[in-house]
């Protein structure tokens, strides 16, 4: 009834792999980099994640996969952008890891039966865009700040004279 996730995390120097997992698994779910005085209004139990395992990958001397569950009271049911950005959000700056990578992450069907998917299909982009027999190529406008409306604009023209179907705004 976990969210479960494998991480492979390469840990600082001195930094033991336990401590490395254990990090991940707080950092993404209820730790904070400091203590605050709203620790201590909620069950933090209930909700933080569990690095339940750590184990080396073969060959590579200083990685390990650290398995990580997370309650499914941490999500809020249906939001695959809740989940992923507390799972993959800022735990990827962490400090105490030099390299950090999630492997797989095996998601509950209870919880999968929660998302209620897009509210029409491919054909439906196709059709309104009329591209048919090849895959829809788009980009993202960077910087994602800064530019004016006008240059924005631009940006986007350029992209979609040059081929593109589709541009998004990066935030």
């Amino acid at each position: 009834t976990d969210i479960l996730a494998a991480f492979r995390v390469t840990p600082q120097p001195g930094v033991p792999p336990e401590e490395a997992g254990a990090a991940v698994a707080a950092e993404s779910s209820t730790g904070t980099w400091t203590t605050v005085w709203t620790d201590g209004l909620t069950s933090l139990d209930r909700y933080k994640g569990r690095c339940y395992g750590i184990e080396p990958v073969p060959g590579e001397e200083s990685q390990f996969i650290a398995y990580v569950a997370y309650p499914l009271d941490l999500f809020e049911e249906g939001s695959v952008t809740n989940m992923f950005t507390s799972i993959v959000g800022n735990v990827f700056g962490f400090k105490a890891l030099r390299a950090l990578r999630l492997e797989d992450l095996r998601i509950p069907t209870a919880y999968v039966k929660t998302f209620q998917g897009p509210p029409h299909g491919i054909q439906v982009e196709r059709d309104k865009l009329n591209k048919y027999g090849r895959p829809l190529l788009g980009c993202t406008i960077k910087p994602k700040l800064g530019l004016s409306a006008k240059n924005y604009g631009r940006a986007v023209y350029e992209c979609l004279r040059g081929g593109l179907d589709f541009t998004k705004d990066d935030e």
